[in-house]
């Protein structure tokens, strides 16, 4: 399978302090893509890179062939908190990428509406975000970047401000949605269990600065549960992760 999204040789700097040095990731389409290191290993760094929030001091960024490096707008972009709006029924929270694409109120609801049912959401369609939970919250934040459109996804540890139980059920939700969507994604994380559950290929950023040392297939069929977790092969595949990151 072709990929879709390739940055090569990614290096960046914040003064005299260099963070990135040769990063290399590619992203086939459909496929979701773990990005795993210590905190402040330069993950997010990384990630603004690719959205182009932030211009590399060197190296490309490229989708489907064509250079995007420093241009905002190419991807649909999650961050930890799901800024979504207070005054906003959540039909109209989730619905705002097609506003902003021109879409009309009506047109942009009714768009939006038979996603409701498929990220569990029915029902909350005219409430506003205070009456949803923080795994309901979230869920509405992940319909809203699906419906950017956009061909790939970046999600900066979406999961991460949850708490223990809610975050599980919100990976295992997940895993069943992106096997209906199959939406080509690159997931920061630091958690090793949610990488190796959730993603494909898991690529380990460690070092100052920070390169790919290492990239793990998760091979294993997905929907990936709970008994997944407790298999030698989830086992094996944490305590070779484990082993290269440095805290």
């Amino acid at each position: 399978m072709a990929d879709i999204l390739c940055a090569n040789n990614i290096n960046k700097s914040f003064g005299d302090k260099k963070v990135l040095a040769g990063v290399n990731v590619t992203l086939a389409e459909g496929e979701l893509v773990a990005l795993l290191g210590a905190s402040g290993c330069g993950k997010t760094t990384l990630l603004n890179i690719l959205s182009g929030l932030l211009e590399p001091d060197e190296g490309a960024v490229t989708i489907g062939g064509h250079d995007i490096t420093g241009k905002t707008g190419q991807m649909a972009y999650m961050q930890q908190k799901d800024l979504l709006l207070d005054h906003k029924k959540v039909i109209d929270n989730v619905a705002l990428p097609l506003r902003l694409s021109g879409l009309s109120k009506k047109e942009a609801r009714e768009a939006a509406a038979p996603y409701f049912e498929t990220f569990g959401l029915s029902g909350t369609e005219l409430q506003y975000p205070a009456q949803l939970s923080g795994g309901m919250r979230q869920r509405a934040a992940l319909l809203r970047t699906y419906l950017c459109k956009k061909p790939v996804a970046l999600l900066d540890e979406p999961f991460g401000a949850l708490d223990m139980i809610t975050r599980k059920k919100m990976q295992s939700w997940y895993l069943d949605v992106m096997d209906k969507i199959r939406l080509s994604t690159i997931l920061v994380t630091h958690d090793v269990d949610e990488a190796i559950l959730l993603a494909d290929r898991v690529l380990i950023l460690a070092g100052s600065p920070a390169t790919v040392v290492n990239e793990i297939v998760i091979d294993a069929a997905k929907p990936r549960h709970e008994e997944f977790l407790l298999s030698d092969a989830f086992l094996s595949y944490k305590r070779m992760i484990s082993s290269e990151i440095v805290v």
